[in-house]
């Protein structure tokens, strides 16, 4: 009898490759519906949001919120004997990871009560229909979801080695006195926030002109003079080109954006946040008949099918919107049209609101104005307040907060919003279901303002 025949055997109606946020969220659903489900996850369960991206770094930015308010209540007199005190890194850590093994726990109990098969290993797909894993157990299914997630880019520079990636922000255990940043999207701006904030020297190179291309550019602009007046510096149209080892010690960078070339002292570390390529190589995907794009994503059409019968994919594999609840709410519906006999069940992939969690943070959804204007044309019209919060205003502080609503033809319709300013994260939420059911600027304003407060300047704008 051949190896591959002698192979133990088991049968599902759904294998789930990935226990991340969106393989989990696809498991739980499908049993919900009565599905036999296996999940496939050799790491931690949560995948990046929960080990290395979202709760990780809120808990993160909660500590650089405190330490910035302290700030301030020293400024408006309270008597603190440092201002701020220092953080203890390996204590607040240890309140980090025992929050995160909480849900770890609570994963593999609700996992135990759904009925879910867990098997800590590797798979590969061999077809549409069969998931090999490697501690040689054949997985026979009815359907497959690939859900692996994505991990972040090393680029191919000289030097590349002397680095760390932005994952590794959260091995961690003090801040480093000087640290540079490679990246300009969210997690090169949300890093910078924390680590400035808790006690490190932060500058940031970037490619483009400026940060966080495609969010709306003059709130971003804002959002970067913020940045530098918390003390980060800005290298833009800065691509990094080569790192090298200093002579006493440290890291040094050559970029384009420097006449020199090299930026004279050396940082104690880099790290690279230069976005994230998805997790595909090895799985056997494209011999079984699974497309992938340039990047190595899974190709899916709008119901989250791949080239593949039977083979379905949700999340950061995709290439599609890198958010935790994007991926959540795709596998949900997939599940609710594959097991819950909802046959029109798809994720609307338009008006997905996002936060970037920086100092202050900024909130947004819909279409940016440059977005707007090149959709809409002259039927266009925004609206702004540029302010500084009641909190800042009474220390003195430079922080300003900048409201923008983007509106279209005579009604006015909403289609954008752009906050950036203390509390925008909890702000934009209402606001964006309001944008999804189509509200005009006049019913914003015929709702009475909550007074004083940041939301109100979107009521009253």
């Amino acid at each position: 009898m051949s190896q591959t025949a002698s192979r133990p055997q088991a049968k599902f109606d759904l294998v789930v490759i990935g226990g991340g946020s969106g393989g989990l969220a696809g498991a739980f659903a499908a049993a919900a519906h009565g599905a036999r489900v296996a999940l496939v996850e050799p790491g931690a369960l949560g995948g990046t949001c929960v080990n290395v991206g979202c709760v990780p770094k809120k808990a993160m930015w909660l500590a650089a919120e405190l330490s910035e308010r302290m700030a301030l209540a020293a400024d408006l007199g309270f008597d603190l004997p440092h201002a701020p005190p220092a953080l203890d890194w390996p204590v607040f850590i240890a309140h980090r990871q025992r929050y995160i093994a909480n849900i770890h726990a609570s994963y593999r109990r609700r996992l135990d009560e759904a009925g879910i098969a867990l098997m800590p290993c590797r798979g590969s797909l061999r077809d549409a229909h069969t998931v090999d894993t490697d501690t040689g157990l054949r997985l026979h299914a009815g359907r497959v979801l690939l859900a692996t997630g994505a991990q972040p880019v090393r680029p191919d520079i000289p030097g590349a080695e002397l680095a760390g990636v932005s994952d590794d922000f959260f091995e961690l255990n003090q801040p480093p006195g000087r640290v540079a940043l490679v990246g300009g999207g969210y997690v090169a701006v949300e890093l910078a926030g924390v680590l400035q904030a808790l006690g490190s020297r932060v500058e940031i190179f970037a490619r483009g002109p400026r940060l966080l291309t495609g969010m709306d550019a003059e709130v971003v602009a804002v959002l970067q003079a913020n940045m530098q007046a918390r003390g980060v510096r800005l290298h833009l149209e800065a691509p990094v080109s080569a790192l090298h080892a200093g002579s006493e010690g440290g890291i040094r960078v050559v970029h384009k954006g420097q006449e020199q070339g090299v930026v004279a002292e050396p940082f104690d570390q880099v790290m690279f946040a230069a976005g994230r390529s998805p997790n595909t190589a090895g799985m056997g995907l494209e011999e079984a008949g699974v497309k992938l794009g340039k990047r190595g994503e899974v190709v899916v059409d709008e119901w989250q099918d791949t080239s593949l019968e039977g083979v379905h994919a949700v999340g950061d594999v995709t290439g599609q919107l890198a958010l935790t609840p994007v991926a959540i709410a795709a596998a949900r519906r997939l599940m609710a049209r594959l097991f819950g006999g909802q046959a029109d069940a798809k994720l609307d992939y338009d008006n997905v609101p996002t936060v970037v969690f920086s100092h202050p943070p900024l909130a947004t959804v819909g279409l940016t104005e440059e977005q707007a204007r090149e959709k809409h044309g002259a039927a266009v019209k925004v609206h702004t307040s540029n302010f500084r919060p009641m909190l800042t205003a009474l220390a003195d502080s430079p922080q300003r907060s900048l409201f923008k609503l983007v509106c279209v033809g005579e009604e006015e319709r909403v289609v954008g919003i752009h906050l950036l300013g203390e509390a925008v994260d909890e702000i934009l939420q209402g606001f964006a279901v309001a944008l999804k059911l189509g509200v005009t600027r006049a019913q914003l304003h015929d709702t009475v303002a909550i007074h004083p407060t940041s939301a109100e300047e979107l009521v009253l704008a």
